[in-house]
């Protein structure tokens, strides 16, 4: 049987690797008091659900040299996302509401099992999974090294970001995961053979 990933079509692939990062960064431009909020929680989970899809296609250029990392690590790069959409969820919840920050943490703290798992543990795996890819792609040449430098940094930048709830650093950081997926994604578009132009090794 077919791997599911390499029967997505390529113009799909691309479409979910330029909408991710935009509809990513477009949430943040929705932050009040560095909370989410409706539309910002809104975009965020809906960004997510693309996210999924990008990380099945660059984990698909890594199957044939890291088959185990690919596999193992697209799972947890999925279990990132869904807790990305859960912080979506809890800001459009928090609005609707009207639940304050403080009030969130100590319904938290009430049950810490479910909320770590559904947030606070899982949610770094989202930009650990981008970083770990990142260099995983920059070692086996499977990107253009700027685009996975740039991931790398992406990665780096996003938790301070999110920790600091500083606007600046975040779009600074959503913009340096934007340029190489739409970089990317715009290959898979545009060019009829974008695995090998991305990984001329394989051509």
């Amino acid at each position: 049987m077919q791997p599911i990933h390499t029967s997505i079509h390529p113009l799909f692939r691309g479409i979910s690797l330029i909408i991710a990062p935009l509809l990513f960064g477009a949430s943040t431009f929705f932050w009040e008091s560095g909370e989410y909020g409706i539309t910002g929680g809104t975009l965020l989970a809906l960004s997510l659900v693309f996210w999924i899809m990008a990380f099945i296609v660059l984990f698909d250029l890594l199957k044939e040299k890291m088959p185990v990392y690919a596999t193992i690590g697209l799972l947890v790069a999925i279990y990132g996302c869904v807790s990305g959409i859960n912080f979506g969820f809890v800001g459009v919840f928090s609005e609707v509401f009207n639940i304050d920050h403080d009030t969130y943490l100590k319904a938290a703290a009430e049950h810490p099992l479910s909320f770590n798992l559904l947030l606070f543990w899982s949610g770094p795996l989202f930009p650990l999974s981008l970083l770990v890819l990142g260099i995983m792609l920059i070692r086996k040449a499977a990107v253009p090294m700027w685009a996975g430098i740039l991931i790398c940094l992406g990665a780096i930048a996003f938790p301070v970001s999110r920790i600091l709830r500083i606007e600046l650093i975040a779009h600074i950081s959503d913009a340096l995961l934007a340029i190489p997926f739409i970089f990317i994604g715009w290959q898979y578009i545009t060019t009829k053979h974008a695995n090998n132009f991305l990984n001329p090794e394989k051509a």
